[in-house]
């Protein structure tokens, strides 16, 4: 991103219009659709990535916390 994209006259320049642009800014890709169409069984309610992009799942909030902590 450059400085000069923030003054391109556009709905869809959040640096220039307050809430969301008009119409849509992305589209999902094969792998997330196919993911909501046939989603994994688990009992994870929360995840956390570390720096490296690795993602960690707990089932409750107090193993994600502890997780959240080992993380940082």
């Amino acid at each position: 991103l450059l400085y000069s994209d923030t003054e391109v006259a556009s709905p869809y320049n959040t640096y220039q219009n307050v809430g969301l642009p008009p119409g849509p800014i992305a589209s999902p890709g094969t792998a997330s659709l196919m993911a909501v169409l046939h989603p994994a069984h688990t009992n994870y309610l929360y995840f956390v990535a570390d720096r490296n992009g690795k993602n960690y799942y707990a089932t409750n909030y107090a193993d994600h916390l502890a997780l959240v902590d080992q993380v940082r």
